[in-house]
């Protein structure tokens, strides 16, 4: 089974939260340590991320697998629902496509399902990359890219120090080439699609091929935000959640997709 972190109460709805790729499951820090007063919260980390690093190799369908699992064995009455960002939003569309009786509501936070150009480019980038991953001064770089606050500098130096070029190589070839579920159309739980209004184009037109295939979803875009946008907006992300869950309106911020 996938490592993972378990608080709140368990016999309380249970929410399972899928972190991005290169992370772990520390990212949703400011949304459990809110949500877990009142519901049950999973935090696994993905194949070949923190403390399932030995889990390989990472691909969309075991990852779904053994978020499927988690739910089946963890989660109260056997469902949950589940958020994901980035890789995990892609994990979570699996999820949806293959066990989305597992699912009560989701929360699909920037999920790729269209190609980028150049990212044939991605290999020897890593190869590159790997000798000076672990130097401050790049770590630094790379969390100002991704929006983590440097609260988390000692986390995100961990999971660049045990990331290895393989597993890279694997997590960015999955993140590449996902597309889009021909079995989505059968899903029922009502599904929330946000997308950060600064993320590249290709990011909005992917939420719009799920809001569009997908019969309960309904799409927005989280204005002024970037991609990784829970740990700088923790508050407005968090009660995002919670509203969807709850089916109570959306905070403000967020405007129709």
């Amino acid at each position: 089974m996938l490592y993972y972190s378990e608080s709140g109460p368990k016999t309380a709805p249970t929410i399972v939260f899928l972190h991005g790729g290169g992370v772990s499951g520390w990212m949703w820090t400011p949304q459990v340590e809110v949500l877990s007063s009142e519901y049950h919260c999973l935090v696994p980390d993905l194949p070949e991320h923190g403390g399932s690093r030995d889990m390989q190799p990472f691909t969309m369908v075991n990852a779904a697998d053994g978020v499927a699992e988690l739910i089946r064995c963890r989660a109260h009455s056997g469902q949950a629902h589940v958020v994901g960002l980035s890789l995990g939003a892609q994990v979570l569309v699996q999820l949806l496509s293959g066990n989305s009786r597992l699912v009560d509501h989701a929360v699909v936070s920037s999920a790729l399902l269209r190609p980028v150009p150049g990212m044939s480019l991605a290999p020897p980038l890593v190869r590159l990359f790997d000798p000076m991953k672990n130097f401050h001064f790049m770590i630094r770089a790379n969390m100002k890219a991704t929006h983590v606050p440097t609260k988390y500098f000692q986390q995100f130096r961990e999971d660049t120090r045990t990331q290895t070029p393989s597993s890279l190589r694997h997590i960015l070839d999955a993140n590449a080439s996902f597309r889009l579920p021909e079995t989505l159309t059968g899903v029922t739980s009502p599904v929330l699609v946000v997308v950060g209004e600064k993320e590249y184009k290709v990011m909005k037109e992917s939420a719009a091929d799920l809001v569009r295939v997908i019969p309960n979803a309904r799409g927005y875009l989280a204005q002024k935000l970037p991609h990784m946008w829970n740990l700088e907006r923790p508050e407005l992300y968090t009660e995002m959640v919670r509203a969807w869950i709850c089916e109570q309106p959306l905070p403000n911020g967020l405007v129709p997709l």
